[in-house]
C-alpha cells in the first residue's frame, strides 16, 4: 500500500517543495521516517499517532505493519514540525483509510495530540512558490489562511482540526465546498493592493509630539524623501529615540509587491500571526544584541533584525554601545542592500534594503558639552568611544545631525508643531518625483543611484561643483562620500520641487557631514 502527498518546507527564505512516500507492508510493526529528518521530524510519529487516533482512525502505532515514510528529496535536510498534516494525510491514505485526489495540492500544519492544527512559519512564501509551480490549493491552518490568501491564483484553505480536514477530502463523505463552510472555512481572497494600504496605521509617536529640535526633524525629513541613512548625536533626554520612532510615520505606505515581500520575510521567523506588514517595518533591537540575531545566521540560516526591517527601519540607539563586530557587519547591507549568510552545506542570501537610524551620545557618559551636567569623561575615554563607529560605517551614513538639549520653558508651551500627517505629504510628493524620474531604472530613491546614474541623472552648475569640491577637500570626504553629499542634495532638491540642484541645495547637504572632533 502506498502514497504520495506533497508539502513544502523554508530554507533561509526559500520555499522547497517535499514529497511525502508512504509504504505500508505487512511483517514486524516498526514505524520509520527517513529522508534526513531532524528531531522535530522525529517527533512527529508520537504526535500523529495520537492525532489520528482521536480523530477516530486506527493509530498508525497498532498492528502488524511495516510503515515506512520517505521524504523526498532525500539529500534536502528537512526540519520543523509543519509536515505533521502531510505525514497523517499520507499515513492514513496509504492504509486505505482514505481515499482522495493529492495531485495540485499543498498540506501545511503542525499537529496537537487531539488533532488540532496549529499555526506554523513561513506560509506566505510557500504558497507563492507552489503557485509558481502550478499547484492549485494548499491546505494551511487557519490561523495562516489571510497570509496565504495574498497569493492570486491558489485556492487558501484555513484548517481547524485534522478531522475536518479528512471529512473534506475522503470520498466517503462527500461535501461540497460551499455546504463544508461551517466545519471547514475557505479563505477568501483578499482585497485588492489599494484596499490593503488604504487604512493608514496612527503613529505611537507623532512629530508634532517633539517640541523644538527642528533642525533634525528637517533632517529626517529628507532622510525619508530620499531613504538616506541618519545618525542623531546628543544628550541624553533631547528626543533623539522619540523622533526615530516617529520616523517610521512619515514614510510612504509600501506597494502590494512590497507587502508580499515583508510580510513574507515576517511569516518565515513567525511575526504575521497577528496581521500583514501593510505599514514600513521598525525594528529596534538592544545594544546587547548578537552578530548573529542582528545579521542573520546559525546552523541554518535564519534572517536577522536587518532582514526583518527591509523596506522600513532599523533604529539602532546606542550605536556605539552595540559590539565593534556587529557594528562593522553593517558595511556591506548598507551598500549592497542584502547579506549573504555561507555555511558549509549551503548559502542564504536575505534581502536588507533598509533606512538605518542611529541616536548616540556625544561621550560615554553623555554629558559632552551638556550645559546641565559635567562630562566625566576623561580624553582617553571619549577616544574610544569614538573610535567604535569606523570610517566605512560613518561614510555609509548620509546625514550626521545634532540634537540638542531643549530648554525646560518650552515642554509645557502649547503644541504648534507639524503633524506626521503633514510632513508624510511632503515625502510622498518628493518620493513621486523620484519615482518618476527612475521610472526606466531599478531604483526607487535618489539614495539608490550609483554612479553611472548619478552622472544621467545630476547636472551641477559651476558655483555648486566649486563649492563641493572646497568642503570635500576641508572635510577629507571620501569618493563615497562625496557622492552621497550630491545624492542628499537632489533629495533636498526634490523636497523644494526644484528641476535642478542649487547651490543653496549643495550647501545645506555639506552641513550634514559629520564633524570627526564630535
Amino acid at each position: 500500500m502506498f502514497s504520495k502527498i506533497y508539502t513544502a518546507q523554508l530554507r533561509g527564505l526559500t520555499p522547497e517543495l517535499v514529497c511525502i512516500e508512504t509504504d505500508i507492508s505487512k511483517g514486524l510493526h516498526s514505524f520509520s521516517i527517513i529522508g534526513l529528518a531532524d528531531k522535530a521530524v522525529e517527533e512527529a510519529r508520537d504526535r500523529i499517532n495520537a492525532a489520528i487516533k482521536n480523530s477516530g482512525f486506527k493509530a498508525p502505532a497498532k498492528g502488524n505493519k511495516k510503515i515506512i515514510i520517505a521524504l523526498a528529496p532525500a539529500g534536502l535536510q528537512k526540519s520543523g514540525s509543519h509536515f505533521d498534516i502531510a505525514l497523517a494525510l499520507s499515513y492514513l491514505q496509504a492504509n486505505k483509510d482514505i481515499k482522495f485526489d493529492s495531485e495540485k495540492k499543498i498540506f501545511l500544519g503542525e499537529l496537537s495530540l487531539d488533532g488540532q492544527v496549529q499555526p506554523i512559519k513561513g506560509t506566505l512564501l510557500i504558497t507563492k512558490l507552489i503557485g509558481d509551480l502550478g499547484f492549485t490549493e494548499i491546505y494551511v491552518p487557519e490561523a495562516n489562511a489571510k497570509e496565504a490568501s495574498l497569493i492570486r491564483g491558489v485556492r487558501v484553505y484555513g484548517v481547524k482540526n485534522l478531522k475536518d480536514l479528512i471529512l473534506h477530502l475522503s470520498p466517503r463523505n462527500p461535501v461540497s465546498y460551499e455546504e463544508k463552510a461551517t466545519t471547514l472555512q475557505v479563505s477568501l481572497k483578499l482585497s485588492p493592493p489599494a484596499k490593503l494600504s488604504s487604512k493608514t496605521k496612527i503613529p505611537e509617536i507623532d512629530f508634532s509630539d517633539v517640541r523644538s529640535q527642528r533642525e533634525a526633524k528637517r533632517a529626517l525629513i529628507i532622510a525619508a524623501a530620499g531613504g538616506h541613512n541618519v545618525a542623531m548625536v546628543g544628550t541624553p533626554g533631547t528626543g533623539k529615540s522619540m523622533l526615530a520612532k516617529a520616523f517610521s510615520g512619515i514614510l510612504p505606505p509600501l506597494s502590494f509587491d512590497e507587502i508580499l515581500e515583508t510580510s513574507g520575510i515576517h511569516s518565515a521567523v513567525g511575526l504575521t500571526t497577528k496581521g500583514l506588514i501593510t505599514e514600513p517595518p521598525f525594528r529596534s533591537p538592544h545594544h546587547t544584541s548578537s552578530y548573529v540575531s542582528l545579521i542573520g545566521g546559525g546552523s541554518f540560516p535564519k534572517p536577522g533584525e536587518i532582514t526583518l526591517a527591509h523596506k522600513g527601519v532599523l533604529f539602532l540607539d546606542e550605536f556605539p554601545e552595540f559590539d565593534k563586530r556587529v557594528i562593522e557587519s553593517l558595511r556591506q547591507p548598507l551598500e549592497e542592500h542584502s547579506i549573504v549568510v555561507s555555511r558549509s552545506k549551503n548559502t542564504s542570501t536575505f534581502p536588507a534594503h533598509f533606512i538605518l537610524i542611529t541616536a548616540m551620545n556625544p561621550c560615554p557618559c553623555g554629558y559632552k558639552n551638556s550645559t546641565h551636567k559635567e562630562c566625566v569623561c576623561g580624553p582617553a575615554e571619549q577616544n574610544r568611544y569614538r573610535r567604535k563607529i569606523s570610517g566605512p560605517i560613518i561614510d555609509r551614513i548620509d546625514v550626521w545631525v545634532n540634537v540638542p538639549e531643549i530648554k525646560h520653558e518650552t515642554l509645557l508651551e502649547k503644541n504648534k508643531e507639524e503633524s506626521s500627517s503633514d510632513i508624510k505629504k511632503m515625502v510622498e510628493k518628493a518620493r513621486n518625483i523620484q519615482a518618476n524620474r527612475f521610472s526606466h531604472e531599478k531604483i526607487k530613491t535618489n539614495s539608490e543611484m550609483n554612479s553611472r546614474l548619478l552622472e544621467k541623472y545630476i547636472t551641477l552648475d559651476n558655483d555648486s561643483i566649486k563649492i563641493l569640491n572646497e568642503a570635500a577637500k576641508r572635510l577629507g570626504l571620501s569618493a563615497r562620500s562625496y557622492h552621497r553629499v550630491i545624492k542628499l542634495a537632489r533629495t533636498i532638491a526634490d523636497l523644494d520641487d526644484q528641476d535642478n540642484i542649487a547651490t543653496k541645495h549643495i550647501l545645506e547637504a555639506i552641513q550634514y557631514r559629520p564633524n570627526l572632533n564630535l
